[in-house]
């Protein structure tokens, strides 16, 4: 099994749509949604985010970095939330995607989440591997409160 991100993306007609509908209906539509994917066994996480405007924008055209406010100028697509799902094929995460309540101006773009096998097997490659698969330990036990 892959892991893949669904990756919410929406334009000007969708948050339109979204402003006309009820939004505790979008929440409990949502909610089955995630709910599906909890009784199947393929949602491994899943979250929204805020609006594009109350967040930064981090720049390396420059050194140092550049930070500016806000989503870039001529933006055409917000990036609205996400989903990381456990799935055999992109195939089936494309399928779980398709069944996301969303409606026009809405796109999902499915991604595999690299792992081991993607990277040369040379002993620095495994040594680095080896090391963040002790990070993802550490940050599980702190998310656990351990």
């Amino acid at each position: 099994m892959s892991k893949y991100m669904l990756i919410m993306r929406g334009d000007e007609r969708a948050l339109a749509a979204y402003e006309s509908i009820d939004f505790a209906e979008v929440i409990a539509a949502m909610g089955d949604y995630n709910r599906a994917m909890m009784e199947a066994g393929v949602l491994l996480a899943g979250e929204g985010l805020t609006d594009a405007a109350q967040g930064v924008v981090v720049d390396f055209e420059s050194t140092p970095p550049v930070v500016t406010d806000g989503p870039y100028g001529e933006i055409k697509e917000l990036f609205n939330g996400f989903w990381m799902i456990e799935a055999a094929t992109i195939e089936e995460a494309a399928e779980w995607a398709k069944r996301a309540p969303l409606g026009i101006g809405n796109k999902i773009e499915v991604r595999r989440v690299t792992d081991e096998s993607d990277f040369p097997q040379t002993d620095e490659v495994k040594a680095q591997l080896e090391e963040e698969a002790e990070w993802r330990t550490q940050l599980e036990a702190k998310a656990a409160g351990n």
